[in-house]
């Protein structure tokens, strides 16, 4: 068995929403889910704290909504369109079901504060993962965002500069050119 390679790289919320590419879902499995997790950790705090959790199909589950709702929203944000009130509400009620807390505690020295979510550990990812997607629908650069020109991908990106148009130019730019320069030399048949 091979191991999934996830996209990452982009804003948290776009990385979710690119857990389903044309090639099919990357999150099947509460392992899955874990995986892509583990590929966020040094972006994603807050994934540290999930580590070692053995994720249930409910858990997973909950991360498949947001992440539909997030795709719904991201797709009419990206056109300056207003997201579908369902899927507002959906990212919404998915940061109610594990509110956030600003924990205090004494270190010895000072009061320091510590932002934490209660509730289980599939809520409080879902909580997380639809923040994330609060913050990119917020941001006016939620326009800017673009799906990928290779012919058969779909993965969305928000590019750095404005002449990027693949999610890769490893991957899709290069597949992209070499089956341009294929076609203007085939032989003629």
């Amino acid at each position: 068995m091979s191991e999934i390679v996830f996209p990452t790289g982009e804003r948290l919320a776009l990385d979710l929403v690119n857990t389903r590419p044309s090639i099919g879902d990357l999150l099947v499995t509460p392992d899955d889910l874990r995986a892509w997790l583990g590929r966020q950790a040094e972006r994603f705090p807050e994934a540290r704290e999930l580590a070692d959790v053995a994720f249930t199909t409910a858990d997973l589950a909950a991360v498949h909504t947001v992440r539909e709702h997030t795709a719904g929203a991201v797709e009419q944000a990206r056109h300056a369109a207003p997201p579908a009130a369902a899927d507002l509400a959906a990212l919404n009620q998915a940061q109610r079901d594990a509110p956030a807390i600003s924990e205090l505690t004494w270190n010895g020295e000072v009061v320091t504060v510590t932002r934490r979510r209660t509730g289980t550990p599939g809520a409080r990812l879902a909580a997380w993962l639809a923040e994330a997607a609060a913050d990119l629908l917020a941001d006016p650069a939620v326009v800017d965002i673009r799906q990928c020109e290779a012919q058969d991908c779909v993965l969305l990106f928000l590019p750095a500069h404005p002449r990027r148009r693949w999610c890769s130019a490893a991957r899709c730019g290069n597949r992209t050119r070499v089956a341009r320069h294929y076609q203007r030399h085939k032989p003629a048949t």
